[in-house]
C-alpha cells in the first residue's frame, strides 16, 4: 500500500488514454452484469418452493405435440399424486401479431395447484362461472391500462375460431398477483382462459390438451412418480416425458434458445477483445517509461518490487472500471424491470455476481499485466538509460 501513490500517478500518466480505457472495462462489466442477470433470470424459470412438488407432463417428441384429454383421470389415479391439472398454449397477442402474451387455456381447477398466484375470490368465482372470463396478471393490467369488467380483443397467432378468424374476444374478470414479488415477471405477466371454451370454439383442439401438470403427496418421491406417469403411455402414438417443473422450464428455454451459450459466447468475445485493448494499453504505458522504471531500479527498487509495481497498475485500472460497471448494473437492473412493467425481471447482482466479478477483473488484470510487468523487470539499467 505505500506505493500506491506512485501506481495511481503512473495509472493516470496519460489521462485521456487512461479513462477511454475505463470506459472500454466499464461497458464490457456493465454487459456482464445484465448479461449475468438474463441468465439467472432464465435459469430461475419454474423454481419455486411449491414448483419443488409440481411435474409437468408433456409428449415425448415435442411441446408441440397434444395429449389425450382421457390420460387426466389415469394421471389423477397414479399413486403419489395429489392432484392433477391440465392446460393448452393459446399464442396470444394484442392489437398485433408480434405484440405477443404469455396466454393459457387452462382448467377450472388450474389455480388450485399455484397457490402462488393469488386472486380474490370473488373475482375467481367470476372466473369459474364466466365462460369468456380470463384472468390477467396485474402487470399485463397497468401495461395496457386495463380494467376488471372490460372486453378484451386478443388474437391467436395458432389457433382460428369456429368462423375461421384468429380473432378471439374475452372479459377480464380478475386480476393474478403474485404472492412472492420475486416470481412476478412470470405470474404478472400471464392470461388465464376457460379450456373448455377455448376447446369448443376452435375445430383444431377436439379434447386435446397440451400438457399436465401434477402436484405430488412428497416431492422426494417426485422421480419415481414421473416415471410412474409416463408408463402409462408407453409404447402408445402418444408417449409423455415427465419431469420437475424447473427442468420443463429449462427444457422449453433450450428449445428456444440456449440463453447459457448465448450469453457465454457474447461475454466470450467482449472479455477477449477486452484483453487485447487493456493489454495493448498496459505494453504502451510501460514502453512509454522506460527510462523511468531504470531510475527505479537504479535507486534500490528490485526487480519484484518492478514487476509488482506494473502487475498492481494493470489489476488497479480493469479493477476500477470492472467495480464501476458491476455496479451501474446493480443500479440499471430495477429501473429495467421497472420499465418493462415486469416482462424483463432482472435479478439483484448478488453476492455470486460480484465474485465472479472481481475474480474476472483481478484475472485479466494479471493477465494483460503479465508481459509488461516482466520485461520491466528484466529491464537492464544500461540499456535503458541510453535509450536501446
Amino acid at each position: 500500500m505505500k506505493y500506491l501513490h506512485l501506481i495511481w500517478a503512473e495509472l493516470f500518466r496519460r489521462k485521456t488514454r487512461t479513462i477511454l480505457t475505463l470506459v472500454s472495462i466499464l461497458a464490457a462489466f456493465l454487459l456482464f452484469g445484465l448479461l449475468n442477470g438474463v441468465r439467472e433470470s432464465f435459469e430461475q424459470a419454474g423454481q419455486s418452493a411449491q414448483g419443488a412438488s409440481r411435474l409437468q407432463t408433456q409428449s415425448r417428441l415435442s411441446f408441440i405435440d397434444t395429449l389425450p384429454q382421457s390420460l387426466d383421470a389415469r394421471i389423477a389415479a397414479t399413486d403419489g399424486v395429489k392432484a392433477v391439472t391440465y392446460a393448452n398454449w393459446f399464442g396470444g397477442a394484442y392489437q398485433d401479431p408480434h405484440n405477443q402474451i404469455f396466454s393459457f387455456a387452462v382448467a377450472p381447477n388450474y389455480l388450485d395447484l399455484y397457490p402462488e398466484i393469488e386472486v380474490d375470490p370473488k373475482q375467481r368465482e367470476a372466473f369459474d362461472a364466466t365462460r369468456t372470463g380470463v384472468l390477467v396478471g396485474e402487470g399485463l393490467m397497468k401495461r395496457f391500462g386495463w380494467e376488471v369488467g372490460q372486453r378484451l380483443p386478443l388474437i391467436s397467432t395458432i389457433f382460428p375460431n369456429r368462423d375461421g378468424s384468429k380473432n378471439w374476444a374475452f372479459d377480464i374478470v380478475g386480476v393474478m398477483k403474485p404472492k412472492d414479488k420475486a416470481s412476478g415477471g412470470w405470474y404478472d405477466q400471464m392470461i388465464l382462459m376457460q379450456w373448455k371454451y377455448f376447446d369448443e370454439s376452435t375445430p383444431y383442439n377436439r379434447g386435446q390438451v397440451g400438457w399436465y401438470v401434477s402436484g405430488v403427496r412428497d416431492a422426494n418421491q417426485a422421480d419415481r412418480v414421473a416415471k410412474a406417469i409416463d408408463a402409462l403411455s408407453a409404447n402408445s402414438d402418444h408417449e409423455t416425458k415427465t419431469m420437475t417443473e424447473a427442468a420443463a422450464a429449462a427444457s422449453w428455454m433450450k428449445q428456444t434458445a440456449d440463453i447459457g451459450l448465448i450469453v457465454g459466447s457474447i461475454m466470450g468475445a467482449v472479455f477477449f477483445t477486452l484483453l487485447l485493448l487493456t493489454g495493448n494499453t498496459m505494453a504502451q504505458a510501460v514502453r512509454e517509461r522506460i527510462p523511468e522504471l531504470a531510475v527505479l531500479k537504479t535507486i534500490g527498487f528490485r526487480d519484484g518490487s518492478v514487476l509488482g509495481l506494473v502487475l498492481a497498475e494493470s489489476v488497479l485500472l480493469v479493477l476500477i472500471g470492472g467495480v464501476l460497471g458491476l455496479g451501474l448494473a446493480a443500479l440499471l437492473g430495477p429501473i429495467l424491470t421497472l420499465g418493462s412493467g415486469g416482462v424483463i425481471n432482472m435479478p439483484p447482482v448478488g453476492a455470486s455476481s460480484w465474485l465472479l466479478g472481481l475474480s474476472l477483473m483481478v484475472g485479466i488484470g494479471l493477465l494483460v499485466g503479465a508481459l509488461p510487468a516482466i520485461r520491466a523487470m528484466r529491464l537492464n539499467i544500461v540499456d535503458a538509460l541510453a535509450g536501446r
